[in-house]
């Protein structure tokens, strides 16, 4: 029985600018504008986003899924619907923290008094391109199209995320080749500098929301070092490459962070990871990287709702002062 559309009167979609928007964005708004719907995506994380979002959850929910509930309450009043997609685990290689299965039902509960409609849909396997199509084409059907426009919309949709996926790997191997080609420039000029190279290792919605994440890495761009993301290292290499770490990582995300890891760490200083209090899968994953990388050093932050960026400043300037005393000879390693 084809699907009924029951969302064909929805105009302009709100899409919360937190969470795994920061990985599917492009997808997600290319979809609906394919399909001639307007798009609104909720403004930068700002204090009252943050505070408005704590109000709304359970003390239990970690800082990244208090900031999302800030950023749909945000989007009341400014939009139709608001899509929240679900993320369950496909298999036990692919699989995501439970938060990204159960955020619909939460946000459709936390806001049923404000009878807020959220339209959503259930994506499986994101490594495999009919897992994904599927949902999404029967979302479109549900908002009034055509099977072939749905179709159309989503493809358009997936080649535009990949695209942006592309230019992201692209540029931070351009950044790599550019540190190791000024390694060597310094190695035959002893009164030149070597560039610092850090990696900054978070989940996609830490690192590139600048409330959560901008102190951090303003501190390291100010004292002179060169920064590297993870989550935009190829996403296919990363994948494969983190089966040596382990075979049984159950987190995509985090197993794409790991393999970056292992991709470039014998071509940056040293590595910052980032994580938002508590979150489950980093209080694991964090733990056996420190365990496992040896040999370079590893700064480990984790900022919470109560965090002043004082601290963290004095941390990173810190860490980059030692990894520059250990260019110059001063730490060696057994």
């Amino acid at each position: 029985m084809p699907e009924k559309a029951t969302w064909a009167d929805i105009s302009v979609v709100g899409i919360p600018r937190s969470l795994l928007y920061y990985r599917f964005g492009v997808l997600w708004t290319t979809f609906f504008e394919s399909l001639g719907r307007s798009v609104v995506v909720s403004d930068a994380t700002d204090k009252a986003i943050a505070d408005r979002g704590e109000h709304l959850s359970v003390d239990e929910c970690c800082l990244a899924s208090k900031v999302f509930m800030g950023h749909v309450d945000s989007l009341i009043g400014r939009c139709d619907a608001v899509f929240i997609p679900s993320y369950p685990t496909a298999d036990h290689r692919t699989g995501f923290c439970t938060k990204f299965q159960s955020v619909t039902d939460v946000a459709r509960n936390t806001f049923r008094d404000q009878k807020l409609e959220v339209i959503s849909c259930e994506v499986g396997n994101v490594r495999k391109l009919r897992d994904v199509r599927r949902p999404f084409e029967e979302l479109g059907v549900r908002m009034g199209a055509t099977r072939a426009e749905a179709r159309s919309a989503f493809k358009a949709a997936w080649a535009a995320q990949a695209a942006r996926d592309k230019a992201l790997a692209e540029t931070q191997e351009r950044t790599l080749r550019q540190l190791v080609t000024q390694r060597r420039a310094a190695a035959t000029h002893p009164e030149t500098e070597p560039p610092l190279g850090i990696l900054v290792v978070a989940h996609p919605y830490i690192t590139h929301d600048a409330y959560l994440a901008g102190a951090v890495l303003d501190a390291l761009r100010d004292m002179g070092a060169t920064v590297v993301f993870a989550d935009a290292i190829d996403h296919d290499r990363a994948y494969k490459k983190s089966f040596e770490f382990s075979d049984t990582m159950p987190w995509l995300i985090n197993r794409e962070l790991i393999g970056a890891i292992l991709l470039t760490e014998d071509k940056i200083d040293g590595i910052v990871l980032i994580s938002a209090f508590p979150c489950g899968p980093d209080s694991m994953t964090d733990d056996a990287i420190m365990r496992y990388i040896q040999g370079k050093p590893i700064l480990n932050l984790m900022i919470d709702a109560q965090s002043g960026t004082a601290g963290v400043e004095t941390r990173v300037e810190s860490f980059v002062d030692i990894l520059h005393f250990q260019q110059k000879g001063g730490y060696t390693h057994g």
